[in-house]
């Protein structure tokens, strides 16, 4: 699907989130990547084969907990 040199990470690659926009929303909070992947506002994806990524948004400093 990618026509960019170098290609783009593809959609089952640790870093398929680096492939570039094709399509931005804000309004509607998703963006389609030129890889297939659809990426949500809450950092979920939507892979090309309908697997579903959970969001992994990183903590908050406050939600961040140290060990003593």
């Amino acid at each position: 699907m990618c026509q960019h040199q170098p290609a783009c990470p593809t959609a089952d690659s640790a870093d398929r989130e680096a492939a570039h926009l094709v399509a931005h929303h804000p309004e509607q909070g998703w963006s389609l990547l030129c890889n297939g992947v659809l990426l949500f506002e809450d950092t979920g994806e939507l892979l090309p084969d309908g697997q579903i990524i959970d969001p992994h948004r990183p903590l908050r400093s406050e939600q961040v907990v140290a060990a003593a």
